[in-house]
């Protein structure tokens, strides 16, 4: 509301509440003050005439009594008189229509307000012994008050009136002013909104009341301000554009000079850059026919002190072939002279080659050398396997340079699985050496600098390793960083985008079948990792804190020898040795020069601490049990038929049946988990609903095992897939749908398309006779043709899946109820589901027909109105059920469904 619209209701309303209060007020008295004359007027005049009517009483002058009473009646108020007893007599009564007497005679004079009829009593004053009366007489005049009331309303009604017209007139004034007070505010307003827009020409008139007038010259005066702060602004941006203008022309001419002499400087680092190059592969060509001579000379006979020098030169020979290793690899990289090779590489064998490169010097340090290639890793990979061994061998030749006590750890795992084909691997470096402050991680990764002066007299180096490092990382797309603190050791990691060849994981290998391997190992990380491998690899691993042997005995020891083996250690695990019951692999952190000298009466091996992935697999293969060592690999083609439903598994594999193929059952999700952890599979045909994991769960747990996995076709059996349903079946993982019931030429079709199978030899069967018709005429209860063709042509077994399809009816009657009773949904769809599944392999048309129409009606409607197909599907059932009990002699009954079974499915 406006300022101006407020004022109007101030102006309007204050002076009219109060006038309004002033006439009530007024009007109030006046009529309290008519009504108490009217009361003095009239009791007077009464009073008066009471003496005269009580004489006219006692005398009995009938004639005088009449007149006084019609001198009261002709008082304007009055509408009628009469006389009363005490005893209830009217003496005399004039004007009035009914008699209202008093029940008691009054003792003084009283007046009745009440209404609009007054009544006024006035005793006469008789005494009790007046023979015309006979009791008390008193005096009742009705008095009529409207005319007051009246007189009231009409008074009441011109204050009104003239309230409402001043209440016009204050409005229309209050009205003036108020759009007066608007206008000049909105006009205030107006003008201020265009100063802060930047029209500055903006002005008000300095007229009317001396307060718009100060408004009207603040507004002007703020529009004068801004237009000169304006114009000095404008002259110092022209100044100011001026000098800049002035800065960007030597700036300019500057740049020109900076890129002329960064040009020569690139031209100047390039020559350089080449220069090296030849120098470095000149130098490294004579340094190689040094280093050679010197490996010849070393082969002669020199005497001790002879051979002394000649180590000295030896190692200084190395030395000095990787610093020219060095200079050559980053003078190439800045001469833009690199390039990178893409090869097939795998991660595990890259970081066992990379340890076992390494190991004499964590041996000599007593460091735990150990790496850790995570499973979901895939091998095959595409990349430089050359570059990534040099920057593996730089950053884990640095981590055991600067540990003195503790372990180097090499980690591989996934860090992004991109698109087209492509992983991103992240592989850290982690050891608990020297560390480093911030300051000196900022300056690490530069040419010739080590993180101390002290560093290259300490532990050696050009300072080049770090650098080069960092740039092969980069070229090859990753990226190179670290994380360490001072005394806390250090974490260099890298990222690598390399191409996926084969799957997306390895595959687990089935090294043992079951054994029990007791482990002991003291360092921890080489302890979980050995737990991992050994359970990958299919063995029951037990975790034991002390060398010694659990009972009851295991079928492999494992043991992690101390990195200090004393004379006092090595005879202590001869003794345990000798009374092992078991074959025992020890891991000894160890030069194959320097392992210890121990029998193992039960057989076994001792290995080199770092291990090799294939080293600890083909020594486990060798020490394993015999039933471990008398495994055979497997031949021929494995398939895996995954189905709830007993027929339709049985169906299946009497279709698959041929020579050469192995085929293998699950009933359910977690059975087909178990049979493929085993041995992988080179088909399965997989169905959809089941109870617990369902096909599309146990497709993706599949997929998830590994190498193998990854690419192995699995086929979807469904007997309900609209063209959704089909699209993510295939979005899940699964390569093709099958409808049920299955057709033998798309099932050989899929064969020949993902096993090169070839289809087996038809035989002539004769076509089965008679059917039972249904109660309709329209499909039949049992079709047996239809069965047999179903059955790929088998009578005999089309007959026992239709015996057990009606054996079950009963059992899937029960499921129905239950589903029905609790009102839910997806239990009702899944028994309806598993029956419209098993009637899809025998020969029952009409109950196939009703299941299948249910279960659609359910997957697009719900449970809204199905309570008639759940009747059909029931008689259907109960047909079958007679059809079944028939043949077999026995006398049919109806047990299944009866006339109300589903009469208040209808009311839901």
């Amino acid at each position: 509301m406006s300022l101006g619209n407020r004022l109007t209701l101030w102006i309007l309303c204050l002076p009219l509440l109060v006038l309004m209060a002033a006439a009530v007020l007024a009007l109030y008295q006046d009529t309290e003050w008519r009504k108490s004359a009217l009361r003095d007027r009239l009791t007077i005049a009464a009073e008066l005439q009471a003496p005269v009517l009580a004489h006219a009483l006692m005398e009995e002058e009938g004639q005088r009594l009449e007149s006084t009473a019609h001198r009261l009646l002709n008082i304007e108020e009055a509408r009628g008189v009469g006389l009363y007893t005490d005893t209830g007599m009217t003496i005399l009564e004039l004007g009035r229509a009914r008699a209202q007497v008093a029940l008691a005679p009054p003792q003084e004079t009283r007046l009745d307000t009440r209404g609009d009829l007054w009544r006024l009593l006035v005793p006469l004053g008789l005494g009790e012994n007046n023979d015309a009366t006979a009791g008390q007489v008193w005096l009742e005049i009705d008095i009529d008050t409207r005319a007051l009331t009246l007189g009231h309303y009409r008074r009441l009604a011109s204050a009104g009136l003239g309230l409402l017209i001043l209440g016009l007139l204050l409005f229309v004034l209050a009205s003036s002013l108020g759009r007066r007070l608007d206008a000049n505010l909105n006009d205030a307003a107006e003008a201020l909104r265009r100063l802060r827009n930047g029209d500055l020409h903006a002005r008000l008139a300095e007229n009317g009341p001396p307060e718009l007038r100060r408004l009207a010259w603040h507004v002007n005066a703020l529009g004068d301000e801004l237009e000169h702060s304006r114009d000095n602004m404008q002259r110092q941006i022209e100044q100011t554009t001026a000098d800049l203008q002035e800065s960007m022309e030597t700036i300019e001419i500057k740049n020109i000079e900076l890129d002329l002499a960064h040009r020569r400087a690139l031209e100047a680092n390039r020559v350089k850059s080449e220069f090296l190059a030849s120098m470095s592969h000149e130098i490294r060509t004579p340094l190689n026919g040094i280093v050679g001579f010197c490996r010849l000379l070393g082969r002669s006979r020199l005497e001790p002190r002879q051979r002394e020098w000649l180590d000295q030169v030896q190692v200084a020979c190395d030395n000095l072939l990787a610093l020219v290793n060095d200079v050559l690899d980053f003078s190439r990289m800045e001469a833009g002279r690199l390039e990178l090779d893409r090869a097939e590489l795998d991660m595990v064998a890259l970081i066992d080659e990379a340890l076992g490169l390494q190991a004499p010097l964590a041996h000599q340090k007593g460091l735990h050398l150990l790496g850790l290639v995570y499973d979901d890793v895939p091998s095959p990979l595409r990349g430089d396997p050359l570059r990534i061994r040099q920057v593996l061998t730089n950053l884990i030749h640095n981590a055991l340079k600067f540990t003195d006590q503790g372990d180097v750890i090499v980690r591989v795992m996934v860090d992004e699985v991109a698109g087209h084909g492509q992983v991103l691997l992240r592989i850290s470096i982690s050891d608990t050496g020297v560390g480093l402050t911030p300051q000196e991680q900022n300056e690490l990764f530069q040419a010739f600098r080590q993180a101390t002066p002290g560093h290259p007299r300490q532990y050696g180096g050009s300072g080049l390793g770090l650098a080069i490092s960092r740039q092969l990382v980069e070229q090859m797309g990753g990226r190179l960083s670290v994380e360490s603190a001072p005394s806390q050791g250090s974490t260099f990691s890298f990222t690598l985008p390399l191409d996926v060849v084969g799957g997306v994981e390895m595959a687990p290998q089935r090294i043992l079948d079951g054994e029990r391997v007791a482990l002991y190992e003291p360092h921890a990380p080489t302890r979980h990792a050995l737990n991992h491998l050994l359970t990958r690899w299919g063995a029951q691993v037990l975790e034991v804190p002390h060398p010694e042997v659990p009972a009851p005995p295991p079928n492999l020891l494992v043991a992690g020898l101390p990195t200090v083996l004393s004379e006092t250690v090595i005879e202590e695990w001869q003794t345990r040795l000798d009374t092992c019951p078991c074959p025992a692999l020890l891991l000894v952190n160890a030069t194959p020069l320097e392992l210890p000298n121990l029998t193992l009466p039960m057989g076994g091996e001792i290995l080199c601490k770092p291990l090799s992935r294939q080293l600890l697999a083909d020594s486990l293969r060798r020490c394993g049990s015999p039933q471990a060592a008398s495994r055979k690999p497997r031949s021929g083609t494995r398939l895996l038929i995954v189905d709830d439903n007993a027929s339709n598994r049985r169906l299946l594999r009497e279709l698959l049946q041929r020579p050469g193929l192995s085929i293998e059952e699950a009933g359910s999700g977690q059975e087909a988990m178990a049979l493929a952890e085993s041995e992988p599979f080179d088909l399965v045909l997989m169905d959809i609903r089941m109870p617990g994991m369902d096909g599309v769960e146990t497709t993706r747990a599949l997929r998830s095992l590994g190498k193998h996995w990854a690419h192995c076709p699995i086929i979807a059996v469904t007997a309900h897939a609209l063209e959704d349903d089909r699209q993510q079946l295939l979005d899940s993982g699964l390569q093709e749908v099958l409808i049920k019931p299955v057709d033998s030429i798309e099932l050989e079709a899929i064969l020949q398309r993902h096993l090169r199978i070839a289809p087996p030899p038809r035989l002539e069967s004769d076509a089965p006779k008679g059917s039972e018709p249904a109660a309709s005429g329209e499909l039949a209860v049992v079709d047996m043709a239809l069965g047999t063709r179903l059955a790929n042509g088998n009578e005999s077994l089309a007959r026992e899946l239709l015996g057990e399809l009606a054996n079950s009816l009963t059992s899937s009657a029960s499921e129905l109820r239950s589903a029905l009773a609790t009102g839910e949904e997806g239990p009702l769809l899944d028994a309806v589901h598993s029956l419209n599944g098993a009637c899809r392999y025998c020969g029952a048309p009409e109950l196939a027909l009703v299941a299948e129409t249910l279960e659609t009606r359910i997957r697009s409607r719900g449970t809204t109105d199905i309570a008639s197909l759940v009747d059909e599907l029931f008689r259907a059932m109960d047909r079958l059920q007679a059809w079944h009990a028939q043949q077999q002699g026995q006398p049919s009954s109806t047990t299944i469904a009866s006339a109300n079974s589903f009469s208040s499915l209808n009311d839901k």
